[in-house]
């Protein structure tokens, strides 16, 4: 080949690699930002990137676009390894337009998102851009539509990982919501639907853009993100750590680590101590979640959202488990409308990708109130019951603590399809506290006693003695077992050995229909 036509292709490489050009390429790193390519240089194994269309071009002629140059239309695409694994990656380029996504923008995702489902490997959409390029028109809106659709086609069959590391505005926001997991960049990544400028207008609100769309709106209060990352670096790093847990598909079963795995499980003394013996004090179930999943390494997904209830990744003996608990550090561990929510999503979400359900039950009821009431929790509480009943991934339950009423079947009871319940000594497994059933049962012979305060205790003892322990619930076979809390993690860990063979057939359907 001739060497001039060689140099013509390195010419025009090292023209779309600077993407918008040097004098943007600083703008970017002045903001702190990197740029779409050092992005994915972070991401993926060293020399393993292999892009994909890079001299796609738009067909606009429209608002003087015609013959302008958009190098690799805003968006780099492509493939690699993230240690040893294949991955597909979109990565938006701010410096070419801010990102803006056209018609040619949107079929290189779009065509990316077809190959990953295709070849079984997990997507991950780095979001940096402004939005649709108006210049295109309805173009742009069907190339959105476009990725949405492939987005809806790969859940449940690749893992889907949005990370959002610069503005991601109106519609742009959805394709990140249709995906599984959402990582946002603390000052770098924003997301809404409605701009500050548009709500100022329209109901003269006024807020800025890190208030309306940043991280705390997201984490703490809307639940619409997974995960926060302080920097683009450890955005990047999250991502990588959340493939460690996930299979790349469907079909496959997640990563096992072999050094974890271990032919004896040592007890854990400490673990008989963990919980107080007064019933109304409170602790943090995280500190025995630590203790029962492998070198204490759980990755907790949405933290900051609906802290009550705890839901994240983790191994036992090398293997993937999905973790949702109860937690009595936060509004006593109560399920409401945003955690049972929450719960739900991370259920089906493993239930899809094949990974074993561990629960760690201490609940006492759904949260009451009127608010709660109106907010649907009847609606928003059936789906945490949906979801554990819907999976068919193996479910072991540990009852810690409280476990009342509708609130205990929601939290994976042997009824709602637990294939093993364990209880804690500590455990209290009745229809409601004794208090409240107490008050309830002997309302009349309390008001007439002489003292009503005996009568209400004497009531109360013998109610916890004859119901709220875990014996009744193991008589009637609703507990496996009762077991030490020091012999926890060799109980689960032995459970999910026995269960990796499970098979559940259930009846031939299209979908569940889960109260939405």
């Amino acid at each position: 080949m001739a060497e001039s036509r060689i140099d013509e292709l390195r010419r025009k490489k090292s023209k779309l690699y600077l993407g918008g050009g040097q004098k943007r390429i600083d703008k970017q790193h002045a903001a702190g930002k990197r740029t779409a390519r050092e992005r994915l240089a972070q991401l993926f194994d060293a020399d393993t990137f292999q892009e994909t269309h890079p001299f796609m071009k738009h067909r606009c002629t429209d608002f003087d676009m015609e013959g302008k140059e958009m190098p690799g239309e805003g968006v780099v695409t492509g493939y690699g390894l993230i240690n040893g694994r294949p991955v597909f990656a979109a990565s938006q380029d701010f410096t070419v337009a801010g990102g803006a996504v056209g018609e040619a923008t949107a079929r290189k995702i779009s065509d990316l998102q077809d190959d990953s489902l295709k070849t079984g490997d997990p997507m991950i959409f780095i979001n940096d851009s402004g939005g649709a390029r108006i210049q295109e028109g309805v173009d742009s809106l069907a190339g959105y539509g476009d990725i949405f659709y492939r987005n809806i086609k790969s859940s449940g069959v690749v893992p889907q990982i949005s990370i959002i590391s610069g503005p991601c505005a109106g519609g742009a926001a959805y394709s990140p919501a249709l995906t599984d997991f959402i990582i946002q960049v603390r000052h770098e990544g924003q997301m809404y639907i409605t701009g500050p400028s548009i709500i100022k207008q329209v109901t003269g609100e006024d807020v800025s853009a890190e208030q309306l769309g940043g991280v705390d709106s997201h984490s703490h209060y809307s639940g619409v993100v997974h995960f926060v990352a302080e920097s683009g670096g450890e955005g990047i790093e999250i991502a990588q750590r959340l493939l460690s847990f996930l299979p790349s598909n469907n079909t496959d079963d997640p990563p096992f680590l072999e050094e974890f795995h271990e032919d004896v499980v040592s007890v854990d003394e400490t673990m008989n101590f963990i919980v107080p013996d007064n019933p109304r004090t409170s602790y943090d179930m995280h500190d025995i979640i630590s203790k029962v999943v492998d070198a204490a390494d759980f990755m907790e997904v949405q933290e900051h959202f609906a802290p009550n209830l705890i839901v994240g990744f983790a191994r036992i003996e090398g293997s993937t488990v999905g973790v949702v608990a109860n937690n009595p550090h936060h509004k006593a561990g109560v399920l409401d409308i945003d955690s049972s929510t929450k719960g739900a999503r991370f259920i089906r979400f493993c239930n899809a990708f094949n990974i074993p359900l561990v629960t760690f039950v201490d609940v006492p009821g759904f949260m009451p109130g009127v608010q709660q009431e109106y907010g649907g929790i009847i609606r928003h509480g059936a789906k945490l019951l949906f979801a554990y009943g819907a999976a068919t991934v193996p479910k072991v339950t540990v009852v810690v603590r409280k476990a009342y009423g509708g609130a205990y079947l929601a939290m994976c009871a042997r009824s709602m399809g637990a294939d093993r319940v364990a209880a804690w000594p500590s455990a209290e497994i009745a229809v409601m506290g004794g208090e409240g059933a107490v008050n309830l049962l002997y309302r009349k012979e309390i008001a007439e006693a002489d003292n009503p305060d005996a009568v209400r205790t004497e009531k109360m003892n013998e109610y916890k003695e004859n119901f709220s322990t875990p014996y009744k619930a193991a008589a009637s076979g609703m507990v496996d077992d009762v077991i030490e809390p020091a012999d926890t993690r060799a109980y689960v860990a032995l459970s999910l050995e026995i269960l990796k063979s499970k098979r559940e057939v259930r009846p031939e359907k299209k979908h569940g229909l889960i109260p939405l």
